[in-house]
């Protein structure tokens, strides 16, 4: 519709096999993949999307940042060969409680290693429900310079595997993060459904997005807290 566009992301999501991580517990170096591999399955469904009519990339639920930097390679390789250029939005996964993705990296970590591809938004989605996402959102808005985007599931799943999390819940949670200038863009994961998503909506439809200059310039070290570092 005229007065609200939509837009269509092309999903890129995360494989079964990574790069950075080793496929024997009994050998560090073993690999499953080769870099060539990822890159090549990758660039043939990046191509498939592009004839698809998408109109932008969403490279999601990344866990190995490695795998996600083979997908951009593929991106960047095509456009140079004569592939429509197309924005590109980089969603990771903090996988627990240690703030960290599955292959190791904190939030900044993450950033600096993939901002190279100057991905029109940033942001993290699955694995977490909106609490629990909360300080690893805002630890990425103090460091971006682009527009910060989440996803988060509804809560945590029981025992059975569902979700509980009703809409008024999350749209509250992420009602927040939008309240406190976290994010520019929202949307729900595992367990949303129709519902969920039309209460983000509603929640968020009169707040200004973020303003996506970093608030801050701060440097994390392995294993140590964020300190100030003057511009």
């Amino acid at each position: 519709t005229p007065d609200k566009p939509r837009f269509l992301a092309g999903s890129i999501g995360p494989l079964n096999k990574m790069l950075s991580m080793s496929s024997d517990v009994n050998d560090p170096g073993a690999r499953s993949v080769t870099f060539d591999e990822v890159y090549e399955v990758y660039r043939q469904q990046i191509r498939a999307l592009n004839e698809g009519g998408v109109d932008l990339y969403l490279i999601e639920t990344i866990t190995d940042t490695l795998n996600c930097k083979a997908a951009i390679k593929a991106i960047m390789d095509l456009e140079e060969e004569g592939m429509d250029q197309l924005p590109i939005w980089i969603s990771g996964t903090i996988t627990d409680r240690s703030g960290r993705t599955l292959s190791g990296q904190t939030v900044e970590a993450f950033w600096n290693s993939v901002r190279h591809a100057k991905p029109f938004a940033i942001g993290f989605n699955c694995a977490l429900g909106a609490d629990l996402m909360r300080p690893h959102i805002a630890a990425l808005s103090r460091v971006a310079d682009t527009l910060v985007a989440a996803y988060p599931n509804a809560g945590l799943p029981n025992e059975m595997g569902q979700y509980d999390e009703q809409p008024e819940e999350t749209s509250g949670s992420v009602g927040g993060w939008a309240k406190d200038g976290l994010v520019n863009i929202l949307g729900g994961c595992c367990g949303t459904t129709p519902e969920h998503i039309a209460a983000i909506a509603n929640a968020v439809d009169s707040i200004k997005p973020r303003d996506p200059a970093p608030s801050k310039h701060t440097m994390r070290l392995s294993g140590l807290e964020p300190f100030e570092v003057a511009s």
